[in-house]
């Protein structure tokens, strides 16, 4: 018997992209757990050795929430076509703005409090001079250090808020235009991307890129979710994914071992670079076409993940650090690296499964964490 489920008005090939690229997070942050590139992981960075598997770093970096953003921008758009603005802000609001605020205080504060310990930073051990630090502060320097991979929620929920006030003054005309974006002027969107990359950029944490992200976002509500755009490209996919390969490699050979995620001025050239952005373009205009032909269809596998794709992404990373400050803590980084790059990418996979699935079991707590309202009761 097939397990491919019955077609639907659905495009499966963007929850395809969704769940693909969220298990490619999960890879990044196996191997960005012990990087040889001395990059934000303290002492689990390893810049011993050439460390060649950190390419995979330079591979995925400059796309893969790039492509989560514009698939996002498209979601709006569907979503809206069915919704009122109203629905949208509501929808958008608890299951983005709650598990990224509220859900630190119920369980973001203990990945923070792993991520100090990794730091170098015990409270056990007080503050300045041995000052003991009282319990509530700990708390709550734990719970702001704790928000993880929910800047991309953070981040998500403002576009579509600014969405939403977009939405009161554009009328549909420019959406109507820009179903008339042609194979060419697709390709030249990497120009304006390129520029947007340098503005508005958070200083230290550098994953808050709101010109970068923001414009992917709204090119996937106002262009992508035009299926007909895709469709033109869709016969230069053999011509995109050699040329993406190639810009990629070009990409990771000129900035290897050099800080590839910092925006700040000194490191911008690179995040930024001609060499990235013309890279992560491509990319993503390789994987539209290839899903679009390829991917737009269901089994049960792909169901699977659509539903859990989401709990996976928000609950990867804390078992990911706790296994690894584990190793290293009672260990003493004695298990062969390559078995480490194994053991904490399993354990995220297990625990980004089963706690959503915990989580999701408990009113109250799984609105806070997963955005989940109780469920309204069935009239008579």
């Amino acid at each position: 018997m097939s397990s491919t489920i019955q077609k639907s008005e659905r495009r499966h090939y963007l929850d395809n992209i969704r769940w693909v690229t969220v298990c490619l997070v999960v890879i990044y942050h196996a191997i960005y757990m012990y990087n040889g590139e001395g990059i934000n992981m303290g002492a689990y960075s390893n810049n011993e050795g050439a460390h060649y598997q950190d390419a995979v770093l330079y591979l995925l970096y400059p796309w893969f929430m790039l492509i989560l953003f514009i698939v996002s921008g498209i979601s709006a758009r569907i979503y809206l076509e069915k919704h009122t603005i109203k629905e949208f802000v509501k929808s958008r609001t608890d299951k983005l703005l709650v598990p990224s605020t509220l859900g630190l205080f119920v369980w973001g504060w203990a990945q923070g409090l792993v991520s100090m310990k990794m730091s170098g930073f015990d409270p056990a051990a007080g503050g300045p001079e041995g000052a003991a630090i009282p319990g509530p502060v700990i708390y709550f320097i734990a719970v702001l250090s704790g928000q993880g991979v929910l800047w991309f929620a953070q981040l998500l929920w403002m576009f579509c808020i600014v969405l939403a006030l977009v939405r009161k003054f554009e009328k549909g005309k420019l959406y109507e235009l820009c179903a008339k974006t042609n194979v060419l002027v697709l390709i030249s969107f990497v120009v304006p991307l390129y520029f947007f990359g340098l503005f508005l950029n958070m200083p230290m944490v550098t994953v808050y890129r709101f010109g970068y992200y923001g414009f992917g976002f709204f090119l996937g509500y106002f262009v992508f979710a035009h299926e007909e755009v895709i469709d033109r490209l869709k016969k230069l996919r053999f011509v995109l994914a050699p040329v993406a390969l190639a810009l990629g490699i070009t990409y990771t050979v000129l900035y290897f071992r050099q800080n590839y995620g910092d925006t700040s001025s000194e490191y911008i050239h690179i995040i930024n670079s001609v060499w990235a952005v013309a890279y992560a373009w491509t990319a993503i205009l390789s994987i539209f076409t290839f899903a679009k032909v390829y991917g737009d269809k269901e089994t049960k596998l792909t169901a699977f993940m659509r539903k859990k794709s989401f709990g996976l992404y928000v609950f990867h990373m804390f078992p990911m650090m706790a296994a690894a400050y584990a190793m290293h803590q009672f260990l003493n980084d004695s298990v062969p690296l390559a078995a480490r790059y194994i053991i904490v990418a399993v354990v995220g996979v297990v625990f980004g499964f089963a706690l959503p699935e915990i989580f999701g079991r408990i009113p109250i707590i799984r609105y806070f964490v997963l955005g989940i309202r109780k469920p309204k009761a069935k009239k008579d």
